[in-house]
């Protein structure tokens, strides 16, 4: 029986020596490439050269030395008649051993002032089509990538005398493939950042944008950092401004929400983002009255679109939270929704078209810095999505569960009059939910969030969070807010804040409360318990949604002091009898979904 044939063809020549002596001791022919070869024969160990059984020599200085039928055919043999008769008629040796390691492509183009020239002559090919070849047929061929497996192979190989055993060539071969799959994805980025990144010039640009730097990750010493897909192009264009890393996760994460609650409701959507939750969101319902003026918009001069309306409202569920927003449309931004963006402090916007009026409008924000994102409406999100935590890739399913009235139809209540405009309402704080980091619970009113409670460990937290936010929603409606007699001048974000502090009476003292008390031509007095009481008692018809089942009925008993007269979440708590009973009390409407909504 003729000796087992190793194929040896290494960059990184770490321990080489003491493994191939340790082969040869072990009775293994040695076949070598190139250097391989040289350095170990320099040794004194014997070893062919890969021309011997070729027969061709290397040629393009080194490009090819292994791509050969009698190396691969070698290597590719399975243990069956048809393959051993073929290896026979063309006089080729089984080969059980392949040791390769790759041209360092990733240490290359990391040195300053590496050009396209020398990290293309770092793209190894004969070593990925050995690995390759060997892991493809690890049922036959022991495939080694790194030089930290040659101990275990060697202990292996001799303990049972040539055969290392099944599991041992599984993980090689996982190894490899491994190892292929990471230099293949460095090679690729390398080239997308060549070809197809947004920073090149039109005539360095090879085809649709694929890639876009980001000056710095979450936080500025985060970097380098990047966007970029694996397939087609980019699904959005930068039409103003620079978008940064957070920038991306809002644009993308409202989008998504503002995108379905078009299709659910069939009506015009936007969202108001932070720090990758809605601080409002809402459709496209009219705004008449005392609602222009708490959403700021009474004042406006072109007409009300519904697109403005959705945006006015979602702006105006917590004008404290959107402060620096991301913005996010789910139609072509038309003129009246620019001019209501134009006056707030805001970061960025997404939206899939804009007018010509309306981008000349916005590309004036911020001294012309505005991030505005043109979002292609025909784009379709994997089925899969992959995140990494820690060095470790989580992947599963997108949430692509659709929010519909379907969903509220289990009524578990002895009120069952669930009607349209309280599921249009239900549809939005549950849509809204399933974009928030959890835990969270969502209220909602006329087709808008009114108050958003997310991020909290504990559901009451959530509840109560989200209510409070209600109720200084609702107070803002009162007659005496909507009188406070601020001086000319005040600006509006210096409005809100001080709206803000007056409704939640919160007690200032010194330099803060004289600066508050400087906005106002006189002092207002602060609202009374029993004002703030008499008007709490006003409010009702609200809906609310929870991304998890309520534990205790005390989240229904808090909702209900918000106004909330329908309520929605998913069954399985063992203490769903004693919720239900808590919204009877109340004459509340309460559907059982069949859905959670964790976002993370």
């Amino acid at each position: 029986m003729s000796a087992p044939i190793a194929l040896l063809s290494v960059y990184d020549k770490t321990n080489l020596i003491e493994f191939a002596t340790k082969l040869h001791d072990a009775g293994v022919r040695l076949l070598g490439s190139g250097g391989t070869a040289s350095k170990i024969r320099a040794a004194g160990i014997a070893i062919e050269d890969v021309s011997d059984i070729t027969k061709a020599p290397e040629m393009l200085g080194g490009r090819v030395k292994t791509l050969h039928p009698a190396v691969h055919g070698g290597i590719l043999a399975r243990n069956i008649p048809a393959d051993e008769a073929d290896l026979a008629a063309h006089s080729i040796h089984p080969i059980s051993i392949v040791v390769c390691s790759l041209y360092p492509f990733s240490s290359t183009i990391a040195k300053p002032g590496c050009t396209l020239a020398e990290a293309v002559e770092e793209i190894d090919i004969g070593g990925v089509t050995l690995l390759r070849a060997a892991a493809k047929n690890h049922s036959r061929v022991a495939v080694l990538s790194d030089p930290l497996d040659y101990d275990e192979f060697i202990a292996a190989w001799l303990a049972g005398k040539g055969d290392v055993g099944e599991a041992l060539r599984n993980k090689l071969a996982l190894k490899a493939f491994e190892m292929t799959a990471c230099y293949d994805a460095a090679i690729s980025g390398y080239f997308r950042e060549q070809y197809a990144s947004a920073e090149l010039s039109p005539e360095k640009l090879a085809g649709p944008v694929q890639r876009m730097a980001l000056r710095y990750g979450a936080n500025p010493h985060q970097k380098p950092a990047q966007a970029f897909v694996e397939h087609g192009a980019l699904p959005f264009k930068v039409l103003s401004g620079s978008p940064g890393y957070i920038n991306l996760l809002d644009a993308l994460n409202s989008y998504a929400l503002v995108s379905e609650l078009q299709e659910a409701l069939d009506l015009p959507a936007a969202a108001s983002f932070k720090h990758v939750s809605p601080a409002g969101a809402a459709v496209g319902l009219p705004l008449e009255g005392t609602d222009k003026q708490v959403y700021g918009v009474d004042d406006l001069k072109e007409p009300l679109t519904p697109l403005a309306a959705a945006y006015a409202r979602a702006r105006g569920a917590d004008r404290m939270s959107s402060f620096g927003d991301f913005i996010a449309l789910s139609a072509p931004c038309d003129l009246a929704t620019a001019r209501i963006i134009s006056r707030e402090v805001s970061d960025g916007l997404i939206a899939p078209g804009f007018s010509s009026e309306a981008l000349e409008v916005l590309k004036k924000k911020k001294g012309g810095k505005y991030c505005v994102l043109e979002m292609d409406p025909k784009y379709l999100p994997g089925k899969v999505e992959t995140r990494q935590v820690y060095g470790v890739s989580m992947q599963q399913n997108r949430n692509d569960a659709k929010i519909s009235a379907l969903l509220f139809e289990n009524v578990v209540t002895q009120n069952k009059n669930l009607p349209k405009e309280a599921l249009t309402d239900l549809i939005v704080a549950t849509l809204a939910l399933k974009y928030t980091q959890s835990n969270s619970v969502a209220y909602a009113l006329n087709g808008s969030i009114i108050g958003l409670g997310a991020g909290q460990q504990s559901r009451i937290h959530c509840t109560r969070l989200a209510g409070a936010k209600a109720d200084n929603w609702w107070l803002r409606h009162h007659p005496r807010v909507l009188s406070l007699p601020f001086k000319a001048g005040v600006k509006r974000a210096e409005k809100a804040n001080a709206i803000d502090l007056f409704v939640s009476g919160e007690e200032l003292e010194g330099g803060e409360k004289e600066q508050w008390e400087f906005m106002f031509e006189t002092v207002p007095a602060p609202l009374t318990t029993e004002e703030k009481r008499e008007w709490a008692g006003r409010l009702s018809g609200v809906a609310c949604s929870s991304d998890a089942f309520f534990p205790f009925p005390d989240n229904v008993h808090r909702a209900r002091k918000s106004g909330v007269t329908y309520l929605a979440a998913p069954g399985g708590s063992v203490m769903d009898a004693e919720c239900i009973k808590a919204a009877d009390e109340h004459q509340m409407v309460f559907a059982h979904t069949s859905l959670r909504l964790f976002h993370h």
